[in-house]
C-alpha cells in the first residue's frame, strides 16, 4: 500500500466494501448485541471479503494510526466490536466453510455464527460445541473460550481449534497450528483479539446425531438451587449445563403464568447413551415441579432453535467469576440480592466445569482456570444507560458474595478492564507469556479494541 494511505486508495485496493456515509454507517453500526453501543460512529465500517482484504485495513489502521475493532457477531460485552472514530473491520461477510468428512475437521470463515456453523456441519451428524447463543461469532466465542452444552464431554470451543489462519499487526498473512508459530496459537487460545485478526478456524468435528436437551424451568428457592448444582457437579460427563437464577421476565419463550415468578431456568444437553440421559437428566427434573420442561431427543442443531432470550438489549452490567462452591447460603443470598434488585433483568448464571475442561493441563492454552468447579456469571440489563452506576453497584456486590477461592474470570463475559481484571482473566505465568507473545507480535499494540494485553515498552 502507498505511503499515502487514503480511504479512497483502500477502497479501490479490496474485493469487499468501505462505508463512510453517516446513514449508511449507521445502519451497519446496528449489527451490535447491545444497543447502547449503536450509537458509536466509526469514521468508516470495512466488509471485507478475505485474509487479503484484512490485511489491507490493518496496514491502512498500523500507517495512519487510526483505531482499529474487528467484528463479526458483535456480541461483546463492552462494545469492543464497535468505535467512535475509527474503523470497524467487518467480517460478516466471511462464512465459507469445507467440511472434511474423513478427516472429521471444519475449516470456517470467521464471519459464521455459532448457529450457521452448526447447522451446516449437522447435516453431517457432526457438531463443535459452542455457547448458548445462535447469533455469537465463532471466531470471538472460541478466542475467548467456549463454554456450552458440550464442554463437559469435548473441552472448550478452543480445545476443540486445531490451527488458523490470521493477520498479524506487520499485515502478514500466518497458518498458525501447533508446528507454525506456536507461540501465537497457544496465545489465541483464551487471549482473545490481542494478537490478530483470525480470518479462518480449523476445528475437530465430533459425531453426535442427538442429544437429550432443553430447556428445564424449576421454582427457585434456596435449598433447590444449591441442590441443583450439587446435582449437575456430579453427573457424568455427558452432562453440561447452564442453569440461570432470575424473576423469570416477561420474554416471549416464557409462559406468562411464571412472569415474575422466581425460577431456575436451565438450559442442558446430555450426549450420552439414552437411558443414562434419562436418569441423569431425570434427576434434576424430579428435583421440582417444572413450570417448563421441552427436554427431549433432538438433533444437537435443535438447541439452537428458537428464541435467544433477550433480543438485543441497550444495556448490560456483568461480571464473571470462576468459583469452586455454591451453597444454600449462597443461594439465600443470591434470591434475596435478586428480589430487591432494580433492573429490567437480573441474572445469576452457574455453568458447572469439569470433564474434558479439568483434564487438559492449565498451561496447554491461554485459558488456565482448568481447575475450578463453575463459572458465575452475575448480570444486570438494562434500558437506561444513565442508571448503569446503580446497577454496576449491584453486580459488584453480588459478585464478592458468592465467589469462592481464588480470584479469577471467563473472559467471553467479563465487562471491566480494570488491571485487576486483566489479571483475574490470566493468572499465574500465563499473564507474563502472554505479554511476551504480545511484544513479539504487536509491540505497537495496534490490537488494543479488546480485554487489553499491553506489550512491555
Amino acid at each position: 500500500m502507498s505511503q499515502e494511505v487514503t480511504l479512497d486508495l483502500l477502497r479501490r485496493e479490496i474485493s469487499g466494501e468501505v462505508i463512510e456515509s453517516s446513514s449508511r454507517t449507521s445502519q451497519r453500526s446496528d449489527r451490535v448485541f447491545y444497543q447502547e453501543f449503536a450509537a458509536r460512529r466509526p469514521k468508516a465500517i470495512i466488509e471485507v471479503a478475505d485474509a487479503s482484504d484484512v490485511s489491507k485495513v490493518v496496514g491502512y489502521a498500523r500507517e495512519t494510526g487510526t483505531e482499529l475493532a474487528v467484528r463479526a457477531g458483535g456480541h461483546s460485552i463492552m462494545g469492543h466490536s464497535s468505535s467512535d472514530g475509527g474503523l470497524v473491520l467487518d467480517l460478516s461477510r466471511m462464512k465459507g466453510i469445507h467440511v472434511d468428512l474423513e478427516k472429521r475437521t471444519a475449516w470456517a470463515g470467521a464471519g459464521l455464527l455459532a448457529g450457521e456453523y452448526t447447522a451446516e456441519v449437522g447435516k453431517h451428524g457432526l457438531i463443535t460445541g459452542f455457547g448458548d447463543t445462535p447469533s455469537v461469532g465463532i471466531a470471538g466465542i472460541t478466542l475467548g473460550g467456549g463454554v456450552g452444552f458440550l464442554h463437559r464431554r469435548y473441552g472448550l470451543t478452543l480445545d476443540n481449534l486445531l490451527g488458523a489462519e490470521m493477520v498479524t499487526a506487520d499485515g502478514e498473512i500466518r497458518q498458525v497450528d501447533e508446528e507454525n508459530d506456536p507461540d501465537l496459537f497457544w496465545a489465541i487460545r483464551g487471549g482473545g483479539g490481542n494478537f490478530g485478526v483470525v480470518t479462518k478456524l480449523h476445528y475437530r468435528l465430533h459425531p453426535l446425531p442427538t442429544v437429550l436437551g432443553g430447556m428445564l424451568i424449576l421454582p427457585a428457592t434456596p435449598r433447590l438451587v444449591a441442590d441443583f448444582v450439587e446435582v449437575a457437579r456430579d453427573a457424568g460427563d455427558n452432562l453440561s449445563v447452564i442453569g440461570g437464577i432470575a424473576v423469570a421476565p416477561p420474554l416471549p419463550f416464557l409462559p406468562e403464568h411464571i412472569h415474575g415468578e422466581l425460577v431456575v431456568m436451565a438450559m442442558l444437553a446430555h450426549a450420552g447413551e439414552s437411558s443414562v440421559a434419562e436418569r441423569e437428566v431425570g434427576r434434576l427434573r424430579s428435583m421440582g415441579t417444572p413450570l417448563v420442561d421441552t427436554v427431549q431427543e433432538m438433533p444437537f442443531t435443535g438447541m439452537y432453535e428458537g428464541e435467544e432470550g433477550p433480543f438485543q438489549p441497550v444495556a448490560i452490567s456483568g461480571r464473571s467469576l470462576f468459583s469452586d462452591d455454591f451453597s444454600v447460603e449462597h443461594a439465600e443470598t443470591v434470591i434475596a440480592s435478586l428480589q430487591s434488585a432494580t433492573a429490567d433483568m437480573n441474572v445469576v448464571q452457574i455453568r458447572v466445569l469439569g470433564g474434558e475442561v479439568a483434564r487438559i493441563p492449565a498451561d496447554a492454552t491461554a485459558f488456565a482456570h482448568r481447575d475450578r468447579a463453575m463459572i458465575v456469571n452475575v448480570a444486570a440489563v438494562y434500558s437506561d444507560p444513565a442508571r448503569r452506576d446503580e446497577h454496576e453497584a449491584w453486580v459488584e456486590a453480588l459478585q464478592e458474595q458468592v465467589r469462592v477461592g481464588p480470584r479469577g474470570a471467563y473472559l467471553n463475559f467479563h465487562a471491566d478492564d480494570s488491571p485487576q481484571a486483566m489479571r483475574d482473566l490470566y493468572p499465574g505465568s500465563t499473564w507474563e507469556r502472554l505479554v511476551d507473545v504480545k511484544a513479539k507480535y504487536d509491540q505497537d499494540n495496534l490490537f488494543r479494541s479488546n480485554h487489553n494485553i499491553t506489550p512491555r515498552p
